[in-house]
């Protein structure tokens, strides 16, 4: 357990690196490339594009776009005024800095690519719908300059509307080790070059890939707060529990109150009256919380919950975990995208789409849908970033490293390992008995107790998030322990509880 640990918390410190740096995050996702019809752009060696219109706002490092330009050599590029002008491949030193070649750009693989014979293909386009809209960028099978024609770069970028993310989806990349001395490099860079955040291993240098994906988003940035339910589109119209919002928006719900106009939320003034009951009159509508003198927009919409928006399988209803209404407020693996958006929702490399199916053992019942617990913690595994209960994180059972924990079998018993129990790789087995801590109620809203059975009533206790971040800790000394979750977001979290040397791991989900 401790090597794998180590570099569970080396990810967990690498992505809290990024959040220093500048308002972005960096997680690996599920490599699930695009598949679809595509415009076609021009692969002249070292050329921007034209301008490109894009049909939705897009915010980049707090600045709302709806244009960009598009680089032969791999990247978005927000400064419109370089349009149809050459774009820079001579580029050395790492992301951020001042002195990097180019700015203000999404790198999906930034190196100097040469397509002029037309070998691959660059092509771009818009798909999904309203408000959950997808631009794709598609660098297919593009040669290097100076490279061999078996080395070639294949990726795409996604950007989402919304919640302003970015997907990295690179199928494959084999440098030019002869040229630029393979420099290549996949992130993001500010205006000023000062701000900047690449993967693990993915900044600039000489580096193979094949088939991984990333995302950057921004952990807890949203400008607005949204509200989403579920409601007939005929109307748009629906009833909004303003509590849930209050809630959400302070912990204790008090000095929140909800106002129609940003002037009167200013002001405190003409306080929305009928809070657990408020009907948008326009969808989507703009409203105004004053908390305690902060004024923050709030976003009521209503979406048809007929349609699976991450095409994941799980209906977009049953997505609302924690059961307030508002879709937006689940986000099981803190990714930033709410469950209802996330085709990936615990977080663990392994689809939803995959996850969220019948079985015929260790069942969990979610509605009329019976729904597969390998473990029988009673959390499904589509929502279970531990789904064998062996306490190794199921995106670290990936033990050929390529992304996909589906399909290590490293005993060849025919199950893949993040549902073997018996495959732990330098795990060290638990040495508390199942029966020595108890956690009850599971899931809870506001309390967790810890019952303590051993001998020892002296216990270190250590909450964790599904990203590795710890966020309670303490020493009991007591056989029950009684801990407030109520600050605590939305999810699944780890408990991990130390008696002297013994040490035992346990999940609850909050809701």
């Amino acid at each position: 357990m401790k090597q794998k640990y180590i570099l569970f918390m080396l990810f967990a410190v690498l992505s809290v690196k990024g959040i220093s740096q500048n308002n972005y995050a960096v997680a690996p996702i599920p490599f699930q490339p695009f598949s679809g019809t595509l415009s076609p752009l021009s692969t002249q060696d070292d050329l921007y594009s034209a301008v490109i219109n894009l049909p939705f706002d897009f915010d980049f490092y707090g600045i709302s776009y709806n244009q960009l330009l598009i680089s032969t050599n791999g990247y978005i590029d927000f400064r419109t005024n370089l349009a149809g002008q050459y774009s820079p491949w001579p580029f050395s030193g790492q992301i951020p800095s001042a002195g990097f070649a180019v700015k203000n750009s999404i790198l999906g693989c930034y190196e100097d690519l040469n397509n002029s014979n037309q070998t691959g293909s660059l092509t771009y386009g818009i798909y999904g719908t309203q408000p959950n809209r997808k631009f794709v960028v598609y660098f297919n099978n593009q040669p290097h300059f100076q490279g061999t024609p078996t080395q070639t770069t294949s990726f795409q970028m996604i950007l989402s509307e919304g919640n302003n993310s970015v997907d990295v989806q690179m199928i494959n990349r084999i440098p030019t080790t002869n040229w630029q001395a393979g420099r290549g490099v996949i992130g993001l860079i500010n205006l000023s070059g000062t701000e900047g955040i690449a993967p693990p291993g993915r900044n600039t240098g000489s580096w193979t890939a094949s088939q991984e994906a990333w995302r950057f988003y921004r952990p807890n940035y949203y400008p607005n707060y949204s509200f989403v339910r579920c409601g007939d589109m005929t109307t748009g119209i629906q009833f909004f529990n303003l509590a849930v919002a209050a809630g959400d928006l302070n912990s204790s719900s008090s000095g929140v109150t909800f106002h129609e106009t940003m002037v009167d939320a200013q002001t405190n003034v003409n306080a929305i009256a009928n809070t657990a009951s408020y009907s948008n009159v326009t969808n989507p509508q703009t409203i105004y919380a004053n908390i305690n003198g902060l004024v923050k927009p709030v976003v009521l919409s209503v979406v048809d919950c007929n349609i699976d928006f991450d095409t994941d399988n799980a209906a977009s209803e049953i997505e609302d975990v924690n059961g307030d209404s508002n879709l937006a407020n689940d986000d099981t693996d803190f990714d930033g995208i709410p469950n209802y958006l996330d085709n990936d929702d615990d977080g663990d490399l392994v689809l939803t789409n995959l996850e969220y199916v019948f079985a015929n053992k260790n069942n969990v019942t979610q509605g009329a849908i019976i729904l597969r617990d390998t473990d029988s913690d009673g959390i499904p595994n589509y929502l279970d970033n531990d789904d064998d209960g062996d306490n190794v994180l199921t995106f670290l059972e990936d033990y050929n490293r390529d992304g996909n924990p589906s399909n290590d079998d490293t005993n060849t018993n025919g199950s893949p390992d993040y549902l073997d129990f018996g495959v732990a790789l330098g795990v060290t087995p638990i040495t508390l008995t199942n029966d020595a801590i108890k956690l009850y109620p599971n899931p809870t809203s506001n309390v967790l107790n810890i019952s303590n059975n051993s001998e020892n009533v002296n216990a270190a206790i250590e909450i964790y998030s599904i990203n590795g971040t710890q966020v309670k800790s303490l020493k009991a000394t007591e056989t029950l322990t009684t801990i407030s979750v109520a600050d605590l977001q939305t999810g699944v979290y780890f408990v991990k509880v130390t008696l002297d040397n013994q040490v035992g791991n346990y999940k609850f989900i909050k809701n």
